[in-house]
């Protein structure tokens, strides 16, 4: 499995504060009259470890609702946005997605690692949910086919070894492979394990796999020594930008030579020229989705969209987390259109799972088949661009692909 989501976590922090950042006021569950709004919601971790990847990711999510608004919304319904903060909070999340479906959200898009631990409540109040499929296997399990994977389609809940990262590194000169991954994340370890069996596939060898990082942890100098005692050259992260750009420097300052380092997060503006920026330099990154470099139908709708109504710099480009949650919201209004005049969530859920052909207008690197996707991996797809001193390029115009090895799972004990 593509593991460029990996790097969520399931923490276990307790404040519960500031629940929820609302953008609406209450309404109606269903849209049973004409022209009433429709509320929309999105859950996301604006505050707490997981907001150095989701914080202000809701710009994507706003921004695609409010151009499907700028065009009469969908069938005379007005959308009407309500943000969530989970605050990377178990004792949060559960009564933030409560709350949302109390006030009447019509559906949620998902772009939190905790979702996991409150989706069983949309799933009984029949609410489709939408977005990204980092969080775990539920995107895939019984009973949740209430839930729509935006950019993946659904998943294999065994977490099955993928040829794409190891077939990658081996190939720009890794021999000898690094990965690391936080101890309290199931997502997170597995992608670890996955990449460490993804390279020896490839004929490579492992030299550090450390499924047991701290969440958060920004202190690898005992990391780094021991990836240089044992000759890592090949590196790959799966863990938050923060944890992901201490480990690289400690690998430089320790003296690692790494021919070749392939980061599932940190393609976004932010990187570019700030302190880490000179060590990441020659270092490749994940594109989940087609980048803004190589334009096609979908980016430019994208661009324009958070230019206007979320004043992107037009020399910038969207986030990982801000293209995750305009996908989310783009396929929850799909299967709004698809619903009727007066929809209803058991339309949607139904519409959603008919679907045969969705890409994201293009800024997918696969096709989604929903009607018959769920439980099991579409292809594993991403596009990879390469660190240089003025910025990120492309090193394809087309996507890398790899492919699942038959019978291997990443479960811990498997």
């Amino acid at each position: 499995m593509l593991h460029s989501r990996f790097l969520k976590v399931s923490l276990a922090c307790t404040t519960l504060v500031g629940l929820v950042t609302a953008f609406s006021s209450v309404v109606a569950t269903g849209a049973s009259a004409t022209g009433s709004p429709i509320t929309l919601a999105y859950v996301t971790s604006l505050t707490g470890p997981a907001a150095s990847e989701d914080a202000g990711s809701q710009a994507g999510f706003l921004a695609r609702i409010d151009e499907q608004n700028a065009m009469g919304g969908v069938d005379g319904h007005k959308l009407v946005p309500l943000v969530i903060d989970d605050q990377t909070s178990p004792s949060v999340i559960t009564t933030a997605v409560q709350d949302a479906i109390s006030k009447g959200a019509f559906g949620i898009v998902s772009q939190s690692a905790l979702f996991f631990l409150a989706d069983k409540y949309p799933e009984e109040q029949g609410v489709p949910v939408t977005g990204s499929y980092d969080d775990g296997p539920e995107w895939g399990e019984q009973p949740f086919t209430n839930m729509f994977a935006s950019d993946h389609g659904s998943v294999d809940p065994k977490y099955p070894v993928n040829t794409l990262v190891g077939g990658f590194l081996k190939s720009h000169g890794g021999t000898v492979i690094g990965t690391y991954g936080y101890g309290i994340s199931p997502q997170s370890a597995a992608a670890a394990r996955g990449a460490a069996e993804s390279f020896q596939d490839a004929g490579g060898k492992v030299g550090v796999e450390d499924t047991t990082i701290p969440i958060g942890g920004t202190n690898f100098t005992a990391e780094a020594l021991i990836a240089k005692q044992d000759g890592v050259n090949a590196m790959t992260p799966s863990m938050d930008d923060n944890s992901n750009f201490a480990l690289a420097t400690s690998l430089k300052q320790s003296g690692v030579k790494l021919k070749a380092a392939l980061y599932a997060t940190g393609y976004e503006p932010s990187v570019i020229n700030s302190p880490v920026w000179p060590t990441l330099q020659g270092a490749y990154f994940l594109s989940a989705f087609r980048p803004w470099s190589l334009p096609d139908a979908g980016t430019q709708q994208e661009q324009a969209a958070l230019e206007k109504y979320q004043g992107l710099p037009k020399t910038s480009f969207a986030t990982y987390g801000v293209t995750e949650s305009w996908l989310g919201a783009d396929l929850m209004i799909k299967g709004l259109q698809m619903a009727g005049a007066n929809p209803t969530r058991a339309a949607v859920i139904k519409d959603l799972r008919s679907i045969k052909a969705y890409n994201g207008n293009g800024l997918l690197p696969i096709t989604v088949n929903y009607s018959t996707i769920f439980g099991h991996d579409p292809s594993n797809c991403a596009w990879v661009v390469k660190a240089n001193k003025t910025g990120f390029t492309p090193i394809s115009p087309q996507p890398f692909c790899g492919h699942d090895i038959a019978g291997t799972s990443t479960l811990s004990g498997s």
